[in-house]
């Protein structure tokens, strides 16, 4: 599924369903939806409530994703800002593709099947052209192996200064837990590069995130990097590790291609200035049958402003109202999006309930 929609809601279960909208139950939660969207159905948990359902006009799936209490606090209403004005931004054939917004929404499908040493590669080569805030379950995939990447209300522009809550903890670069520098996009980098492992070996590579687990692959920083750790503290720490060496990958992933190792050694750097960026990633011999440079595109400038903006929780509301009201689904501007069939949820539901 390539296309989505976007909801807010506020109706409560006893409450009127709006003209053109129906209510539904699944696993204990009410959905008021557009009339079009039928054969509501879980597909996952989490946070956030999302179903995929069948969209009676195209005949496609589409997935709805339900916001709960959005407006609870200002940075609550901030991400839901943040994520809705991104997903109208980012035109990626690799980046979940925002396809309505109305008031009210989806959830990520869990699925388990063996992935193929080539399906593998395919898949890496799609993270790496629409990089963002990573973890498997940011990923949707459908039967013909095509990935997009979903959820953006914890993005940001590189190099901003951020949380180190930011990435799921067993994804997480060195410098997003330590917060021992600013970040840069190889943060992303290096959470592909464990999804990538993950595939391959079937095992979360660092589910232990503490730096001791990371450092016994690459052993501890140099002394130009400790030099580079913005914080005093993170370089007392660091420097009063007892020394050790990186591991040879070759012998941590004995059973793995040699291309595979070498950019997982490549990306699994803990100094992100000497890191693989996305772009030499997809220029690796491991993406050699893949790699198209014409049809890797960048993103245009994406303004986030809104970013320095102290606002009240009704403003952000305000701000996220008019997104939706000024959001055209027919705007022949948008990029073409190709069918995407649901195996796990590509659209957005935003709900104002703030109780």
């Amino acid at each position: 599924m390539s296309k989505g929609t976007s909801t807010m809601e506020s109706q409560g279960k006893d409450s009127p369903v709006r003209t053109g909208y129906h209510r539904l139950e699944v696993q204990k939660t009410t959905w008021d939806v557009p009339d079009k969207y039928t054969s509501l159905r879980s597909i996952g948990s989490g946070a956030y409530g999302t179903v995929s359902a069948l969209d009676q006009k195209t005949k496609e799936k589409v997935a709805i994703k339900k916001l709960y209490r959005p407006f609870q606090s200002l940075i609550h209403a901030q991400r839901a800002y943040r994520e809705l004005r991104l997903l109208r931004h980012i035109q990626h054939e690799n980046v979940i593709c925002l396809l309505n917004v109305f008031t009210p929404d989806s959830t990520p499908e869990k699925f388990q099947t063996l992935l193929t040493d080539r399906i593998i590669t395919y898949l890496f080569y799609q993270l790496l052209r629409g990089l963002k805030d990573l973890k498997p379950g940011n990923l949707a995939v459908n039967e013909n192996c095509e990935l997009k990447i979903l959820d953006f209300g914890l993005a940001r522009q590189a190099e901003s200064e951020m949380t180190g809550y930011v990435v799921t903890r067993w994804y997480r670069a060195p410098e997003v837990i330590f917060n021992w520098m600013h970040y840069s996009q190889t943060v992303d980098v290096w959470s592909a590069a464990c999804i990538l492992a993950e595939m391959i070996t079937g095992q979360v590579l660092f589910p232990d995130t503490t730096l001791k687990k990371i450092l016994r692959l690459t052993g501890t920083p140099d002394s130009s990097l400790v030099q580079k750790m913005q914080s005093k503290d993170a370089q007392s720490y660091v420097q009063g590790l007892p020394p050790q060496k990186k591991k040879i990958f070759k012998e941590v992933f004995p059973s793995m291609e040699g291309n595979a190792v070498d950019i997982l050694e490549g990306m699994l750097i803990l100094d992100p200035e000497t890191r693989l960026t996305a772009k030499q990633g997809l220029g690796h011999p491991f993406l050699a049958e893949y790699h198209e440079p014409e049809s890797e595109p960048d993103s245009d400038p994406y303004d986030d402003s809104f970013e320095s903006l102290e606002l009240a929780v009704g403003e952000w509301k305000s701000l996220i109202h008019m997104e939706i009201m000024t959001f055209d689904p027919e705007n022949p501007v948008r990029r073409p999006c190709r069918s995407f069939d649901v195996l796990a949820p590509s659209s957005v539901d935003f709900n104002t309930d703030t109780n």
